[in-house]
């Protein structure tokens, strides 16, 4: 399969020690695919002698090289002759059914260098622009885009479930989280926003939109049946929507309201202390419409994580050792979890502990960024070794990647033409 451009023989020239990177990320995308991805994955490769360079991204929105930065102000223009200019050894591009991908496509064939594409994947209940266009770059230029990208990151499982049924070569997509912050989100922190609301004792914390479909309602429930009644805990929703009032009822009703908070969205300045001022993070999702970077930043601050077992969020947590895995919108499954985690500090304890560790091993930025590098160095080392093989043995090799793209899009649903590649 396909995923063999990626190895490396003895024989193989050896990739340049400083890379020329450039990211492009999709300016017309409506909400920021990756979060902070690609300035944190910037600001590694620099430290590691690379050269960066962003396109489409606001500016001074991605960290770049002294030079560039000293030659450009701020990111540049989102146009091919300028990527080509910039002559990269590779191309790592942000959402591969975007502008910005075709774009990344037409100038990787051009310069003859790698393109990599970066997936964050979301819901097909999106919002009906972001549907729109999707599809519309799935049917313009998605067999393009697929037939020239030698690698497909995918942030989660559920990213890499998409990138498959958008017709990528499943040799092709790897799944590589982003990171989080171990040294702003680390353990022992206090909290004013706690303070303020006047919470003590055990804090439950969830933090998201407050809207119906989220599971809510079965944490609410699941809290009730277990420590609500109890002075020393606190169930915490830190966020904002539409469902407030609803949910705030249902508390009532259950006779826990008085143990229910509501606050709103914490300043960025005030999460890190939110988090480790809490027992544990309680993540209720019933499906993919969830953001994970909450999960990596309490893991990092030291405390468990109650999950669903949704796909998105599929080994985050490993069961029982930093946190439970619990079935998505199941309340006697709930239940238990929360009667588990409440009923033994040490095993909190125990718990918390492990999640710190795996939060600096598998998502601290660095670690992430020794992946995402491999893969940019092998890809430019498997380019390099193509251009030096004989003509005959090239046009060989691109016969044959061709016919395994081909192959993957007949079995996408998306399949459609194509923009030209001038």
């Amino acid at each position: 399969m396909r995923n063999t451009l990626l190895a490396t023989t003895d024989e193989s020239p050896a990739p340049p020690a400083s890379l020329r990177i450039a990211l492009v990320l999709n300016p017309f995308t409506l909400r920021r695919k990756g979060g902070d991805h690609a300035p944190w994955v910037a600001r590694e490769l620099l430290g590691r002698g690379h050269a960066v360079r962003a396109f489409g991204d606001v500016i001074g929105g991605i960290p770049q090289s002294q030079l560039e930065a000293a030659t450009e102000e701020g990111s540049a223009p989102l146009e091919r002759a300028g990527l080509v200019r910039f002559q990269p050894d590779v191309i790592v591009a942000y959402d591969g059914l975007s502008p910005a991908a075709w774009r990344s496509a037409r100038a990787a064939r051009k310069l003859d260098v790698p393109l990599i594409l970066v997936e964050e994947g979301f819901p097909d209940r999106g919002k009906p622009v972001e549907r729109g266009l999707r599809y519309f770059g799935a049917r313009a230029w998605g067999r393009f885009v697929r037939r020239t990208a030698v690698h497909v990151i995918a942030l989660d499982p559920a990213a890499e479930a998409q990138a498959h049924q958008e017709g990528f070569d499943p040799g092709l997509v790897t799944v590589l989280r982003s990171g989080v912050d171990t040294t702003t989100y680390r353990p022992g922190l206090t909290s004013q926003v706690l303070y303020r609301h006047g919470v003590a004792g055990e804090v439950l914390l969830h933090i998201g939109r407050i809207e119906p479909g989220r599971g809510i309602e079965v944490l609410i429930d699941a809290f009730a049946r277990t420590v609500g009644r109890r002075g020393d805990w606190s169930l915490v929703f830190a966020g904002v929507g539409s469902h407030r009032d609803v949910l705030r009822a249902q508390a009532d009703r259950l006779g826990v309201g008085a143990r229910v908070h509501w606050t709103p969205v914490p300043a960025t300045e005030e999460l890190p202390g939110l988090l480790g001022a809490s027992t544990a993070l309680l993540v209720p999702a019933i499906d993919d419409d969830v953001a994970s970077p909450k999960i990596r930043r309490a893991m990092a601050c030291g405390i468990p994580v109650l999950v669903s077992d949704v796909d998105r969020l599929g080994g985050m947590v490993v069961h029982d050792e930093s946190g439970l895995v619990v079935r998505a919108g199941d309340l006697e499954a709930w239940t238990q979890a929360i009667s588990r985690l409440s009923s033994d500090p040490k095993r909190r304890a125990r718990w918390g502990n492990a999640a710190r560790v795996r939060a600096k091993e598998h998502f601290s930025w660095p670690k992430i960024a020794d992946r995402f590098e491999a893969t940019l160095l092998g890809a430019v080392q498997e380019r390099a070794a193509r251009q030096s093989r004989p003509a005959n043995q090239r046009q060989h090799q691109e016969e044959v990647t061709l016919d395994l793209s081909a192959r993957a899009s007949n079995e996408s649903p998306h399949e459609g033409g194509e923009l030209a590649a001038g």
